[in-house]
């Protein structure tokens, strides 16, 4: 017993003291998995440290007999603390990455994932089950170790030594890869190669633009609703396919009938669902969802190539509209895209968007009308954006009365755009939403606002451009004085 107590503790010992490391070296990262794993903003940092320090803490302790008790219970109480993050996030349909070792190993959670840490909980509460008493603190006594002890302790040192070097060279290498492919980004635009159209991965659900299937299904008022007849309302049409008994769907029945009446002038979302009629009246009755249609088997799921629930398509003009998003976070991206304003143009009044800033506070986009304002699109992964942040810093920095404002829409991380330096209020955009109202393909890009809140310039891109067009509309040369001392 001794041994496997023996084996059990260096195992554990091992392990978190790598997770640890590794997620200290990749603080976004893990900042990123606190995120999708439901940590409120508020902790998301001191989570980000704190964590894996007490990893690594939980880690050493579990070495010297004296404190591997200790260890262990810490140990035993993290573990838990995954295990339950795990079983909610799945039991709601959604696979965020574990990030368990940082950069180093770090793929979608599922029932892999549970059962690796059920096993590590399970060598860690044998360990506790022990006590504080002699039978843990005997293990390591220095002045009667054992041959296999004595070599069993030189395995844990030499393995700790090689991870530590192991996790030093991979961060070091993905940050050169990260620099690589800044440049190979820069090589593909400049030939014209867009990297998605050369993926060779399908994308789940029916090809987008190929006919959209017909059907005709019972509503809840027990009245048959086709397809033809939701598509005659003249907006797009949003189909949900749920089921009842799933979590996952449960989950999002709420948001779903909110989106149906905050959004009924834009688009129409349809739920279509499996299971009986009475089943489904009682969770209309619950959430007061409206287009509610019921197929009796899965003949629409199975017309549309959806296996598995929640699941979502957009449909306009009677053609698929975008791939099938599955899952929660995927249907609210695709919602948020759906529901995206028309496209506006030079002359046109700006939309009413809505995008969080680098505090969380929603902003609209309307609130720049009455000053002057340049918008520029921003994403902090552009390796053109990066070529071009100095310059942009130094006329933000140093602009006059007669300057424009500046708003930046970035995507990217909330760390990563708040390691841009921007002194100017930045607005945050995932999904790149705004950039489809104003036609823009890429970044960096910038358009002008008048202050009468209206569009006052076509589309600039490229760094040049958009420094021009801040130059331009204050009367001066400043832009291109910046461009000649460089």
């Amino acid at each position: 017993m001794a041994e496997i107590l023996l084996v059990a503790r260096l195992l554990l010992a091992g392990v978190f003291v790598l997770a640890g490391v590794a997620k200290l070296m990749d603080s976004e990262g893990s900042r990123q998995s606190m995120v999708d794993f439901g940590v409120p903003r508020l902790l998301e940092w001191p989570f980000v440290w704190l964590l894996p320090l007490a990893e690594v803490a939980a880690g050493a302790a579990l070495v010297p007999a004296r404190t591997a008790w200790w260890g262990s219970l810490g140990a035993v109480a993290m573990l838990l603390l995954f295990i339950t993050g795990m079983s909610v996030r799945l039991a709601r349909g959604e696979k965020p990455d574990c990030h368990c070792f940082g950069k180093l190993y770090s793929t979608p959670i599922g029932g892999k994932a549970l059962a690796r840490e059920g096993v590590l909980a399970g060598l860690a509460a044998l360990i506790v089950w022990q006590g504080p008493g002699a039978r843990v603190g005997s293990l390591i006594r220095f002045d009667a170790l054992r041959g296999f002890e004595w070599a069993a302790l030189d395995w844990a040192a030499a393995m700790t030594i090689l991870a530590a070097a192991g996790v030093w060279f991979a961060f070091h290498l993905l940050r050169q890869n990260g620099r690589l492919m800044l440049r190979l980004e820069t090589v593909e635009a400049s030939l014209g190669i867009d990297p998605a159209e050369t993926s060779s991965e399908p994308e789940p659900g029916l090809p987008v633009d190929s006919p959209a299937p017909s059907f005709g299904l019972e509503s809840l008022e027990n009245r048959m609703v086709s397809l033809q007849e939701l598509q005659a309302r003249g907006k797009p049409v949003l189909l949900v396919f749920g089921e009842p008994g799933c979590s996952a769907c449960e989950a999002m029945l709420p948001d779903l009938a909110q989106s149906q009446r905050g959004h009924a002038e834009r688009l129409s979302i349809v739920l279509i669902s499996a299971g009986d009629l009475e089943t489904n009246r009682a969770k209309n009755a619950q959430h007061h969802l409206r287009d509610v249609l019921l197929q009796k088997g899965a003949e629409v799921s199975e017309a549309y190539q959806v296996t598995g629930t929640p699941s979502a398509v957009l449909i306009r003009d009677g053609k698929i509209a975008s791939p099938l998003a599955i899952g929660n976070e995927a249907i609210r991206s695709l919602l948020a895209r759906a529901t995206l304003p028309p496209a506006v143009k030079k002359g046109d009044a700006l939309p009413e968007l809505r995008l969080p800033d680098l505090s969380g506070v929603s902003a609209n986009l309307e609130t720049v009308a009455g000053r002057r304002t340049m918008i520029l699109f921003w994403n902090p992964g552009c390796g053109y954006c990066q070529q071009m942040l100095s310059d942009l810093k130094d006329w933000e920095q140093n602009r006059n009365e007669e300057s424009p404002e500046l708003l930046v829409i970035s995507a990217g991380s909330l760390e990563e755009i708040r390691q841009q330096g921007f002194r100017s209020r930045v607005l945050i955009d995932q999904n790149f939403g705004a950039g489809q109202v104003f036609n823009v393909e890429g970044t960096p890009a910038a358009v002008m606002i008048n202050e009468q809140g209206r569009v006052a310039s076509e589309v600039s891109v490229g760094g040049s451009e958009v420094l021009r067009l801040a130059g331009a509309e204050n009367g001066v040369r400043r832009g291109h004085k910046m461009h000649a001392a460089l």
